[in-house]
């Protein structure tokens, strides 16, 4: 796929599709994502060679331009990321590339890699979601003098890979901690585990660490992963099927923010918590945070998925102005379980830290 900015990219697809988008957006999430998009990436070849103000207490530079490469480049869950993206290239005066694959395409995303590289990017932010099909490119921006970061999703130790730093959630500690805590609602019977896309490095380790949990547990689970791919209309739907085909389930959860919120949806359409089924999965989706309030979804893990956009940009930012003194550091951006207890500040403050509003607010006057 050719690199582009965001907003070009969202223009050219058919009207068909953009409806689609449009209407697979729950409120708040397809208004701040639409935002996002309006808002785009400042990036031209006139603006790589230019001298400009540091920001801040920072020297003059070149306005350098940092290419992200996406794996779902149209899906909401990455409205925040591309609001901290943004923030930081402000911050520093840098601008950017938002690019990839919008269907989970790997082929894309090392098209759009080797085209960023081809146009002498600056820096490169790439989430690795195959453990071999980056390593070639990789290797080949770092010959060329291109810091890649990996963030969202990582390249495995044994992969060989050479990205200089990881900026993102521990995937399999987080599958772990999930897998813990549906044990802890569920003592036995089915659950189902629904995956987006089953094998990519962003979301696999994360049911591969539930299952084990449940496996440590010694309880009598029977723990089953189904498919659900990557887009929002498609998760609905696969979920819905497999509930109504296996209706003796005693817990379901998700790893990835699509199929959360469809597996939320299910369980306020089916009135499940009433029959004694326990959910929970991943993401700060607007209709997930709903359904925790109204009881409907036991839980969610937040992952602050601004920081996977905000950091990137500052290390990339760093390691160029220190001419690779100040190399990039792996970040873990952390795990936290947002339930019926501690739901109400994320659904009553409107912020582009969550992806609800594409506003600047001062949360703390």
């Amino acid at each position: 796929m050719e690199s582009t900015n965001f907003s070009e990219y969202f223009s050219r697809l058919p009207i068909k599709r953009r409806r689609l988008l449009q209407t697979a957006m729950v409120g708040p999430a397809g208004a701040a994502f639409l935002a996002a998009c309006s808002s785009g990436s400042s990036t031209t070849s006139t603006t790589q060679n230019t001298t400009t103000g540091g920001g801040g207490n920072f020297p003059s530079h070149r306005k350098w331009n940092f290419v992200f490469v996406n794996h779902v480049t149209t899906n909401p869950f990455f409205v925040p990321t591309i609001y901290g993206i943004q923030d930081a290239c402000a911050l520093v005066n840098c601008s950017y590339q938002w690019t990839g694959s919008d269907n989970a395409v790997v082929g894309d995303m090392v098209n759009a890699m080797n085209t960023a590289i081809a146009a002498k990017a600056d820096g490169i932010a790439v989430a690795i979601v195959d453990k071999s099909a980056f390593n070639t490119p990789v290797t080949n921006a770092l010959a060329a003098g291109i810091p890649v970061l990996s963030y969202n999703a990582d390249a495995p130790a044994d992969s060989g890979n050479q990205r200089l730093a990881y900026i993102g959630q521990d995937l399999y500690q987080s599958g772990i901690a999930l897998g813990q805590r549906i044990v802890s609602l569920v003592p036995s019977g089915d659950i189902a585990g629904f995956i987006a896309t089953p094998g990519q490095l962003n979301i696999q380790p994360r049911i591969d660490g539930a299952k084990a949990a449940i496996q440590a547990s010694g309880k009598p689970i029977n723990f089953v992963e189904i498919a659900t791919g990557a887009q929002l209309t498609d998760e609905l739907a696969r979920i819905e099927a497999y509930y109504l085909g296996h209706q003796s389930l005693k817990g379901m959860v998700a790893v990835d923010a699509g199929s959360t919120q469809g597996l939320s949806q299910i369980m306020e359409k089916y009135s499940l918590q009433s029959k004694g089924i326990h959910a929970g999965g991943f993401d700060l989706q607007p209709k997930t945070l709903q359904e925790i309030k109204s009881g409907n979804l036991d839980f969610t893990i937040d992952q602050q998925p601004y920081l996977q956009g905000f950091i990137p940009v500052l290390q990339l930012f760093l390691y160029k102005l220190s001419g690779g003194l100040m190399f990039p550091a792996q970040t873990d951006t952390g795990l936290l379980f947002v339930d019926k207890n501690n739901v109400d500040p994320y659904l009553n403050t409107q912020t582009r830290f969550e992806g609800s509003s594409s506003s600047q607010k001062n949360l703390t006057p």
